[in-house]
């Protein structure tokens, strides 16, 4: 998934899960009490036109309220012939022997580079408690730090490991499954979080620094030390394009009415508790944005507040949303996370009208 070796910007999406109306900060806050299964049939659809959309990949969500996301992508790549999947972890709720372990398997399994992971210390800390985990946010930042210094340890040599940290100790471990891959000795692995811990670890064990979106002035200073390092670096956000400005306004304010209309009256008052309760860097920060809807002409953080800090906006017409991925990758930012309303539908006009666009302008 490097890119670097062909210069091309990278298009993933977060995969259909459960109820879109629903965000997942308003899920925890509510503790929804609703079955999460996963639906085969429907994902692998979604799956399938990624793969026709030309999505390099999907993220698969970890939390509470969602199925296990190393066995839902092994099921759906099982199924599929191309999509990769970014496997999100949190790192301090497993071993990592058993994590590399899964990882190596899933190599074997499905072949093709296809395995990727988003690994994530945690953001609220009632729910971490849930697994057990009971760190604060520097304590988690470490103990990230080593849980990865020992997979890669295991990914990038085939001997024995041993490693004696503060949260993880492995004494002469071995695995007999490998990692298996065309062109890494480890899987491509995105570090998520704002904090400086979060781009010290992207540096040291990772491969991108991915982070939510700001206009591109706003981002050059805080990147140029993960592209200096030779890392990458990607903006999670979400795609609202029509075929003209007008339209995906339109579009922008009838998803915050119908938000409104169709959901509990506190749902705003509950993300901003969750922003609250929240001990992410990142996070935090983000909440500002939602005192001003419009942080540039086309970069919209009016569903924040309702929806997220992951919902921030790109909204113009597709020629002005292919303009702006453009504008990102003149300041070095090469992966995109994406996601729409509703999903699918939305990730079907991205990969008709916006990324034909982008390839376009691109050369």
């Amino acid at each position: 998934m490097e890119n670097r070796k062909d210069g091309r910007l990278k298009f993933h999406w977060r995969l259909l899960q459960g109820e879109e109306g629903w965000s997942q900060s308003i899920a925890r806050q509510h503790e929804i009490a609703q079955t999460s299964l996963p639906d085969i049939e429907a994902q692998l659809e979604f799956c399938q036109l990624a793969e026709e959309m030309e999505i390099d990949a999907l993220l698969v969500d970890f939390s509470y309220g969602k199925p296990d996301p190393i066995l839902l992508s092994t099921a759906l790549a099982l199924q599929t012939e191309k999509i990769k999947f970014i496997i999100a972890i949190r790192s301090g709720l497993m071993s990592p022997t058993l994590f590399a372990q899964q990882v190596n398997t899933f190599s074997t399994l499905i072949s093709g580079d296809r395995v990727t992971l988003n690994v994530f210390t945690g953001d609220y800390p009632k729910e971490q408690r849930y697994y057990g985990d009971f760190l604060s946010h520097d304590e988690r930042s470490a103990c990230t730090e080593e849980f990865m210094a020992i997979c890669n340890a295991f990914w990038d040599n085939n001997g024995v490991v041993n490693y004696n940290g503060n949260y993880f100790q492995v004494e002469n471990g071995k695995l007999s499954t490998p990692f298996r891959s065309e062109g890494y000795s480890r899987p491509y692995t995105f570090i998520s979080g704002g904090s400086e811990a979060a781009k010290k670890l992207t540096i040291n064990t990772g491969h991108c620094w991915m982070r939510f979106a700001d206009v591109p002035q706003k981002l050059v200073d805080s990147i140029q030390p993960i592209l200096d390092a030779g890392k990458d670096v990607g903006l999670r956000l979400c795609a609202i394009a029509r075929s003209t400005r007008k339209e995906a306004i339109e579009a922008a304010n009838n998803l915050i009415k119908n938000f409104i209309d169709n959901y509990p009256q506190d749902a705003k008052g509950k993300v901003g508790d969750f922003f609250q309760e929240n001990d992410s860097v990142s996070i935090k920060d983000i909440y500002e944005y939602s005192a001003n809807e419009w942080l540039s002409d086309h970069l919209w953080s009016g569903a924040l507040a309702f929806l997220g800090p992951s919902c921030i906006a790109l909204v113009g017409s597709y020629e002005e949303v292919a303009s702006a991925f453009i504008q990102y990758k003149e300041i070095g930012i090469t992966h995109f996370i994406l996601s729409g309303w509703p999903q699918q539908s939305a990730m079907i006009s991205f990969g008709k009208y916006v990324l034909p666009l982008v390839r376009e302008m691109e050369h």
